[in-house]
């Protein structure tokens, strides 16, 4: 099986959003980041995927199965990193464990004791006075200790500070030496994902814009810089998002190879973040 997660044109409708006809995959054995501005989908996309939500049309498939009739079959698998805690908030570490462990087949006390130790996470303290890192920690070995094959994280790092994100994603990077653990990393903090991703799928508005290889976005996207008697008709038509400015202008491309063969050494095309991709395209939106 290639696809841990498949959804086709899949449809849910909001009070003033919609998501609409998404369509993507996650790859098993691979780490995809799913980037978008806050609001743009990713929250309400993953509890489609985690059946909390109710899609109105499409199709969604998780290890091949469908993700509303095998729903406890699914959920044995999969381990859900939230980014605020999910847990009972006067209850212990210990007492989680009482009412967490019974639900999973594969539950894995050693696990769990090797993690509880590097993490060095109090079982006795209530999860309503750890810090919000603590709390990720927790999430996350929790998600740990079943055997989880695929690990779905919702802004995981939002909020913590910087050793602790480089710590997770350190962990993150040793947990895919196991190819056969898939992990779905939701995020707006773009630069959590240059280290670890192998995929990139980029939500905006609540629709897919694309869903590529890290090497495909970075060769295929490009930030156009130069004078402003380069913007001819054409070339404005393969731009996003153009800042003008007095002293020239920039602006994204999508297909940096076309721009390059129309303007040729007049402008300059350089290699761009996520950052910019994001927000070009949501500048181009806005000017429309």
């Amino acid at each position: 099986m290639e696809n841990a997660v498949e959804l086709h044109n899949v449809t849910k409708s909001f009070k003033g959003f919609q998501l609409k006809d998404i369509s993507f995959t996650v790859k098993k054995g691979f780490v995809t980041g799913f980037i978008g501005a806050n609001g743009a989908g990713k929250s309400s996309t993953i509890k489609l995927i985690m059946n909390l939500l109710k899609k109105d049309s499409g199709t969604l498939t998780v290890f091949g199965k469908d993700h509303e009739k095998d729903e406890l079959w699914i959920k044995e698998r999969i381990g859900f990193v939230y980014d605020d805690s999910v847990f009972y908030e006067e209850m212990t570490i210990r007492d989680l464990k009482k009412f967490i462990a019974p639900a999973y087949q594969n539950w894995d006390e050693s696990k769990f004791q090797k993690y509880l130790d590097a993490f060095e996470l109090p079982e006795k303290k209530r999860i309503s006075s750890m810090s919000k890192g603590m709390k990720m920690k927790t999430s996350l070995m929790f998600a740990l200790s079943h055997h989880a094959e695929l690990i779905i994280m919702d802004e995981p790092t939002s909020g913590l500070d910087p050793v602790f994100r480089r710590e997770l994603l350190d962990l993150l990077f040793e947990i895919m030496q196991d190819q056969e653990k898939s992990i779905f990393f939701s995020t707006h903090i773009t630069t959590d994902l240059d280290r670890i991703a192998d995929y990139l799928i980029f939500i905006h508005n609540g629709r897919i814009i694309f869903n590529e290889d890290v090497h495909s976005v970075f060769s295929t996207y490009g930030v156009v810089k130069g004078d402003a008697d380069v913007l001819t008709k054409e070339v404005k038509s393969e731009l996003t998002g153009i800042k003008e400015t007095k002293f020239g202008f920039e602006a994204l491309t999508s297909n940096a190879d076309a721009v390059r063969s129309i303007i040729g050494r007049e402008a300059l095309i350089e290699k761009p973040t996520l950052e910019d991709i994001m927000y070009f395209t949501k500048r181009g939106e806005a000017h429309v």
